[in-house]
């Protein structure tokens, strides 16, 4: 197996095996302030929360190639993430909109607001069968 991490220093997506061993850099441009990851092995896909100068939610393969960004508008500080595998959803909450929202991982389209609070400055979010489970600071 491998663990896959964001290195906010330096702008950098890296892997390595879990022994540490094989550590290398997948992702190098074009990010900024990369926050959070999720990871679907069976379809091969990363996923993670950019703040910057341009917040976004982006997409990319294991290896990094084919990098693209799934959301751009109407996002502010977007921290945790979190895949849901039953439903092929992606979750994010964004701690400067207070919401969760939601899209196909896939196509990145059907985005949804899952949760609208206010002053709640979401810091993480995870799904697990029916039920989305989030913190706060």
């Amino acid at each position: 197996g491998n663990i896959y991490w964001t290195d906010h220093g330096f702008s950098l997506i890296e892997v390595a095996r879990l022994n540490g061993s094989f550590r290398y850099v997948i992702i190098s441009q074009g990010l900024d302030q990369p926050r959070s990851i999720a990871v679907h092995p069976e379809k091969g896909y990363l996923f993670w929360t950019e703040w910057g100068q341009t917040p976004c939610i982006g997409k990319a393969h294991l290896d990094g190639s084919e990098k693209v960004v799934l959301v751009s508008l109407g996002i502010a500080w977007p921290n945790g993430i979190s895949i849901d595998y039953e439903e092929n959803k992606l979750y994010w909450c964004d701690a400067r909109t207070d919401k969760i929202e939601r899209i196909d991982l896939e196509s990145g389209g059907n985005r949804e607001i899952v949760l609208s609070g206010s002053n709640v400055d979401m810091f993480s979010v995870a799904v697990f069968g029916a039920y989305i489970y989030w913190s706060d600071r």
